[in-house]
Formats: C-alpha cells, sequence, structure tokens
C-alpha cells in the first residue's frame, strides 16, 4: 500500500475556538490623543497575545488653547498636551515619540466618489488597489483642504458589484466606491505644529465621530444602520455607518459649551457656576416641581453673598432650545445626505454633553429613531474615570490604531502615495522646532 495512503490526519481540536486576531497587531505600545474644546485625553495601549485591547495609560487635562475643535492659542494647547501626555507615560511606564489623534477641526467634510481603473482582463493585484484609492485621493483634492481618509467601500469587479476585496479576481475594469474625508490645510497646520511643539509626531488623523463609532457600537448595528452623535465641549460630529461601512460624517458647531454660555448670559452668573448648574440641574424636560424647586445663582460682578433665586424651570427653558437646535441640525444633516434610510432606525449618543438629562428622549423625538447612550466598551484596563461617553473618541482612536475598523487591513494603502502639503508641514517642524 502507498505510504501517502497510510498518512494520518491530526485529530480536530475540540478546544474553544481562537479568537480571530488583527492582522497588523501591534504588541508594542501606542498612543492616541483626544483634543478637544473642554478636555484633552490621551490613552496608551497596546494588543495582547489573544487579539484584545489593553490600555496601560490613561491621562486627561481640560482643554486650554482649543475652541470649535481647533488650536487658538498654541501655548496653551500645548502645556494641556504635555500635562496630559505625561500622565499617561507615567502611568503606562513608556514614552511616546508619536500619536494618533482625533480630527476636528478644519471643517471637515465628507464625500463619496466612484473611481474606475483599467485592469485589462488579468488578476487584480495590490498594486490596482492602492491606485485606485490614489486615484480617488487625486479627484478629490481641493485648493486649500487636504484629504485625511480615503476609504475604500466596496468594489465593482466588471458588473460584478459589492465586492469586499477584488485581490485575485479577473476583470477588465475595476472600480471602487470611496468615502474621502477631508479638512482646511490651514487648520491642520495649525494642529500640527502644537503636537510638534509637544515633541511629539502625527501617526495618523482619524475622523472623531469615526473614532466613536469604533468604541461605542455592536456589530449589528454597523450592519444594519445606525447614526452616532458624538455630543462634544465645542463641536457635535456625527457618522452614519451601515453594512460594516462608514458611509457619511459630518460636523456641527455647537457643543456643550454653548450650553453653558447660553445659561451663563441668560442668568447673568459666572462661566464657571453657569457649568456647574448644568452638570447637576439641567435637564431638557421639564418635571412638575420645577417651578418649586429654587436654585440660588451667584450674579456676575456682584459681591459672593449677592445670590439670586431663580426656579430650576428657567434652567430648563434654556437648555432646551440650544438641544432643539443641535438635533434639528442633526436631522438636516442626515436628510441631506441621502443616507436617511441607510442610517436605519436607531441613533448613539456619545460624548459628555449627551449625559445631559432628556437629551435621549429629544433625540427620539425630533429624529423619529430609537436611541441609546453609548459608551467605550471592548478595552482592558480602561479606568472607571475614563469610561462614560465623553471618553468614546479616545477609546475609538485606540481600537482604530490596533487595526479595527479598517477595510482590508493587511494592505497599507498608504504606500507610494504622494506626501501631501500638511505631511511636509509636519516633517519641517519635526526638523526645525
Amino acid at each position: 500500500m502507498n505510504d501517502m495512503s497510510r498518512r494520518v490526519l491530526p485529530p480536530a481540536s475540540t478546544g474553544p475556538e481562537e479568537p480571530s486576531r488583527p492582522r497588523n497587531m501591534r504588541t508594542a505600545p501606542f498612543g492616541v490623543l483626544d483634543i478637544g474644546t473642554t478636555k484633552i485625553a490621551c490613552l496608551i495601549g497596546r494588543t495582547e497575545s489573544d487579539g484584545t485591547l489593553r490600555v496601560l495609560g490613561f491621562g486627561w487635562q481640560k482643554g486650554r488653547g482649543v475652541r470649535g475643535g481647533g488650536i487658538v492659542d498654541l501655548e496653551e494647547a500645548e502645556r494641556a498636551i504635555r500635562a496630559c501626555v505625561g500622565q499617561a507615560e507615567d502611568m503606562a511606564d513608556t514614552r511616546l515619540r508619536a500619536v494618533t489623534v482625533n480630527l476636528t477641526c478644519g471643517q471637515p467634510e465628507s464625500r463619496l466618489f466612484n473611481v474606475q481603473w483599467p485592469v485589462g482582463g488579468r488578476a487584480v493585484e495590490e498594486a490596482d488597489v492602492r491606485r485606485v484609492v490614489h486615484e480617488g485621493r487625486a479627484r478629490a483634492l481641493v485648493e486649500g483642504r487636504d484629504t485625511i481618509h480615503a476609504l475604500p467601500l466596496t468594489f465593482t469587479v466588471d458588473d460584478m458589484q459589492g465586492v469586499a476585496d477584488p485581490r485575485g479576481l479577473h476583470c477588465a475594469t475595476l472600480t471602487a466606491r470611496l468615502h474621502v474625508i477631508d479638512a482646511a490645510t490651514t487648520a491642520l497646520r495649525s494642529l500640527g505644529a502644537c503636537i510638534a511643539r509637544s515633541d511629539l509626531d502625527i501617526s495618523e488623523l482619524v475622523s472623531a465621530p469615526m473614532a466613536a463609532g469604533l468604541s461605542t457600537l455592536v456589530h449589528d448595528e454597523r450592519e444594519l444602520g445606525v447614526t452616532v452623535i458624538d455630543m462634544g465641549g465645542g463641536t457635535t460630529g456625527m457618522a452614519v455607518f451601515a453594512e460594516g461601512q462608514l458611509l457619511h460624517t459630518s460636523q456641527l458647531p455647537v457643543g456643550g459649551v454653548h450650553v453653558t454660555n447660553d445659561l451663563a448670559r441668560l442668568l447673568s452668573t459666572p462661566v464657571a457656576h453657569a457649568e456647574r448648574l448644568k452638570t447637576l440641574y439641567g435637564n431638557a424636560q421639564t418635571c412638575a416641581d420645577d417651578d418649586r424647586e429654587m436654585l440660588p445663582v451667584p450674579l456676575v460682578g456682584e459681591e459672593e453673598h449677592q445670590i439670586a433665586k431663580v426656579p430650576r424651570s428657567m434652567i430648563v427653558n434654556i437648555i432646551r432650545p440650544r438641544l432643539e437646535e443641535t438635533f434639528e441640525l442633526v436631522k438636516e444633516r442626515i436628510d441631506g445626505s441621502g443616507l436617511s434610510r441607510a442610517a436605519g432606525t436607531r441613533v448613539v449618543l456619545t460624548g459628555g454633553a449627551s449625559l445631559l438629562g432628556g437629551a435621549g428622549e429629544m433625540a427620539a423625538r425630533i429624529l423619529g429613531r430609537q436611541v441609546r447612550i453609548g459608551r467605550p466598551h471592548g478595552l482592558r484596563g480602561l479606568p472607571d474615570s475614563a469610561s462614560g461617553p465623553a471618553f468614546s473618541t479616545a477609546a475609538g482612536l485606540l481600537a482604530w490604531t490596533a487595526g479595527e475598523g479598517r477595510t482590508m487591513h493587511d494592505l497599507d494603502l498608504e504606500a507610494a502615495q504622494p506626501t501631501g502639503l500638511f505631511r511636509r508641514f509636519v516633517n519641517f517642524l519635526k526638523e526645525r522646532v
């Protein structure tokens, strides 16, 4: 009998199925930086041998030098970033050379492109995928703006649509559906200068609402369609996910700070006390006792003992119009994107301002969708102080840097990409600042 016929196959494993691991798993520590109007947060993490993500260090500082998501004071922002990163580095016992940073500055815009590339009947290679993505980047270029993401959604191989990975398939023409996100070059320059002054490099810029979605959504939500609304201090970002892909992002210039400023202006009280009133008593929904509950309100410029009394209903009546405006603007953006049906029937609210009482109920009423509050999940070692909605973007940045949410993550789509103005500027700062 032939020796090959007597070969015994090894028995099938009866143990638990090994969890899937990211193909580009990073075992060395890496850091991310969430730069916002009201806070700056840094997380340092690494990917464990079982593919899970562990947080090694965490730092948090009150936002300084940032307004509406953009840098307005380099020195103040630098001090906050240095202090924040230093806290995380000390906890993780490591030093960062580069960080992944959230993108909220420069009025980010989201666009979809169809790009064709001739293949000529042969099998599609990695170089073809790179070329079609780079061609999309070139077509998306707008004067005064830099492309941050060019994300392949799906490919069409000749007439066959909905192909996730075309490599190895034969076709005459390869068509890619690309989601391009760009931002104003000048704002990116200011951000790059601030990071460089903090003795750090920017390894990558990542759309903030996309990052918030990565940390708060479950798999079924991404597949069936969902809108993430990231309610930050100075801006409100939104992202539409469907069929496992990010289809649209948008940003509104309103956030929790605007609610605080409304309270401070209309009640003639210091901003710090307005923030305290919002946190302790703020709500977007009225209740029966609001007119009877009187709250102390110190007046601007008066002696400390000069305190006015206002009913809680006044606080509610100041907060409610601003939140209504925010959700009405979100509804307009969803309808204007043409993705209202793809966005499904669910909304996930996240970000610090989402914790305002009654925000979820108001969003459900105005948007006509089911609403839940999203918090970071899937991270080991995340401190309790960073487990709330305010830190969803930072947690999502860490997940993205580890490889989650990337299309064809075993292929470097940035390879051979022409160096852009923003990257040249960052390199210039690295050499001279």
